[in-house]
């Protein structure tokens, strides 16, 4: 299978689903409720949900897919998995409540426990970020022509580096403010959902240290594209971040690095 071919078609299923998502962000009721671990679930995950794996399903009937909202789905099933989809129907649900339009839709294709391509859609802003392996990663905004996108160098600001460092704006702030404690003029923002990780591939920021739990389908779509587009996605230990290879989906923190002439390993350690 030619794995660049289902870009286009995927697309098309993220704008879909965005459509439903964005029909209930402009209606007055969410149709709110908290889930078992807490987090808040809505009818808007819920459309998106079951749209990108019906759609999914037609497209490629062979490929099983792993939603954030898939019942029932034990490691023991999916620990022969090869290749699957791997779903976040709605990433940022606290955003989407919070009706600061940033949320995406994450759909990832994930082979020997790596993302081989990924696309991720903004429905507020009609924005799609998609990449494959050694097919680059790009962008659309609002109708435009494609953008090829890249990681950038790190700016020089009067000879010295200067860092833009993004974090999530509700989890694990004060441990990203330490780990940049010591690093020389640093700006630190803040942005919600998959859109921190697509700011580093796209050279809007230089670094995303997360040190809060996440799940894998919040960061596998993101991850091939950050690469694609130069960056790298590691663990804290600077080990490949890898998928399906134990019981529970929860990610190890990570670091999300753009400039790759950047020697991020000293520069953090001796951060």
């Amino acid at each position: 299978m030619d794995y660049q071919e289902l870009i286009e078609p995927v697309i098309n299923i993220s704008k879909k689903a965005g459509e439903a998502i964005l029909k209930i962000y402009n209606s007055s009721d969410f149709g709110e409720r908290i889930k078992e671990d807490k987090s808040p679930l809505t009818e808007a995950d819920l459309a998106s949900h079951q749209i990108i794996c019906s759609e999914l399903e037609k497209l490629t009937p062979e490929i099983p897919v792993l939603s954030e909202e898939s019942k029932n789905i034990t490691f023991e099933q999916r620990q022969s998995w090869q290749t699957y989809w791997l779903v976040d129907p709605l990433d940022g649900t606290k955003e989407f409540i919070a009706r600061n339009g940033e949320f995406t839709t994450n759909i990832a294709l994930i082979v020997d426990g790596r993302p081989i391509l990924g696309v991720i859609f903004v429905p507020v802003k009609n924005t799609f970020y998609y990449g494959a392996r050694h097919y680059g990663a790009h962008r659309i905004i609002a109708g435009q022509p494609v953008e090829k996108i890249q990681v950038r160098s790190v700016p020089l600001e009067q000879g010295e580096k200067h860092y833009t460092v993004v974090a999530s704006r509700r989890h694990g702030l004060d441990k990203v403010e330490a780990l940049c404690q010591k690093m020389s003029n640093v700006d630190l923002t803040s942005k919600g959902s998959s859109l921190k990780m697509c700011m580093v591939a796209e050279g809007e920021a230089d670094f995303y240290p997360r040190l809060a739990p996440t799940s894998e389908w919040d960061t596998a779509a993101a991850q091939i594209i950050v690469e694609e587009a130069g960056g790298q996605i590691v663990k804290t230990d600077f080990s490949p971040l890898e998928y399906n290879t134990k019981e529970e989906l929860l990610n190890p923190h990570f670091l999300v690095l753009g400039d790759s002439n950047e020697n991020w390993q000293q520069l953090l350690k001796s951060s």
